[in-house]
């Protein structure tokens, strides 16, 4: 059994390889690699990083047994506990790539680095954050969106991730209460996402 797969989240489906870390496309040149793991020295004073690793007790997977859910008979993501305004929740794990090695029939690319046309695909290994619907036909509006972070790594290196943050409180405060617990966590793909897919089925 991979090393990966030793230690998995409860509920974790199909043959999806479970990650703990990046994995790093071949094909990544070796400046694009610095561009994203970089001494810690070199981030500002203020600059927030983060510790993690995974299975995350504060999400948990659930299926999906709503029939008037977009994602019914698959899975969604749930809060396992209070998660308040603006807290780090996971990072979004996968398959770190760039515009040569791209599946463009992949529904779990991000963004990781615009400029350097990088992105992190969760298809065919991820962790629980792959499980992250959308909010559209579920709720009003989402509760929590994609944030650049650095994450530590250690031996004084720090890595850029993409993470999952519950949404500010806002200044009406009318998102104070944050993400309570065994409520669905919901981000926006935006219209970009929705308007290639129509495109694909229509094609």
């Amino acid at each position: 059994m991979p090393k990966s797969q030793s230690f998995v989240p409860k509920g974790w489906v199909g043959q999806t390889i479970y990650l703990h870390a990046p994995s790093y496309s071949k094909t990544l040149s070796s400046d694009k690699v610095k561009a994203l793991i970089v001494p810690k020295s070199e981030l500002g004073p203020n600059a927030q990083v983060y510790k993690t690793s995974g299975p995350y007790p504060n999400v948990k997977i659930t299926p999906v047994s709503d029939a008037s859910h977009p994602a019914h008979g698959q899975h969604a993501l749930h809060a396992n506990q209070h998660l308040p305004p603006d807290c780090f929740v996971l990072p979004y794990l996968g398959y770190v790539h760039d515009q040569t090695d791209t599946d463009e029939a992949s529904d779990y690319d991000l963004s990781l680095d615009r400029e350097l046309a990088i992105g992190v695909d969760a298809s065919n290994a991820g962790n629980e954050a792959r499980f992250i619907n959308d909010y559209r036909g579920v709720s009003t509006a989402p509760n929590a969106e994609f944030r650049d972070l650095y994450v530590d790594t250690g031996n004084g290196k720090v890595e850029k991730r993409v993470g999952v943050f519950v949404l500010s409180a806002g200044k009406s405060g009318k998102r104070a209460k944050g993400v309570g617990r065994g409520q669905e966590i919901l981000v926006s793909y935006g219209k970009g996402f929705w308007t290639e897919r129509r495109s694909a089925e229509e094609a």
